[in-house]
């Protein structure tokens, strides 16, 4: 029952993102095609193929264009504001939104970098950083980093705390270190250096 449990919660959190990516992509063509093929008839006096996929691959970079610029990113942001009020929608979106956001290149909050890890119980860890951080316990500031460790995909993993005496950042860049889990460490590099800062 247990691992019933877990390997369906395991497809539900790799499925969901999946899906609702591609049904927004969907509908986002959908919604735009149906403009498009009036408004090609109307114009030119016939329906073009293809003028939907070209307006909605304008559509998104024209999205893009708006939400990294400075006004367009305090509506959008005002706009995750009113989105995570919905109970229902904010459980699925949240974690979606943050899910995609660490992989944006533009993110301050995303994956910062890779990061190898020397774990005394599970030998040498591969990561990716999160956070730096400092810890006083009484006896100063101590630094740590934080490091998430996919376990299944990229979806799921654990987040754990190290010293940040104990990490080494490799040279490998984020995509590098995504496509090395998502291979199953076969595109890893037959040689790859390290230094500690």
């Amino acid at each position: 029952m247990a691992w019933l449990r877990r390997s369906f919660l395991t497809g539900l959190v790799v499925t969901v993102p999946l899906f609702i990516t591609v049904a927004a992509l969907v509908w986002t063509f959908r919604a735009i095609d149906a403009v498009a093929r009036p408004v090609s008839a109307n114009v030119l006096g016939r329906e073009i193929p293809g003028v939907g996929v070209l307006m909605t691959v304008v559509f998104i970079l024209v999205v893009g264009a708006i939400a990294s610029n400075v006004i367009g990113r305090r509506v959008l942001q005002q706009a995750d504001k009113w989105l995570l009020m919905v109970p229902l929608f904010k459980t699925v979106y949240a974690p979606v939104k943050q899910l995609v956001t660490a992989f944006s290149p533009d993110n301050a909050q995303g994956f910062k970098k890779v990061v190898m890890v020397d774990d005394s119980r599970r030998g040498m860890l591969l990561g990716f950083l999160t956070r730096e951080f400092t810890l006083d316990r009484g006896k100063g500031p101590e630094e740590y980093v934080a490091v998430y460790v996919p376990t299944n995909h990229l979806y799921i993993g654990d987040v754990v705390v190290y010293p940040r005496a104990q990490a080494v950042f490799p040279n490998l860049t984020v995509e590098e270190g995504i496509s090395v889990f998502l291979t199953g460490g076969m595109s890893m590099r037959d040689r790859i250096k390290g230094t500690g800062n």
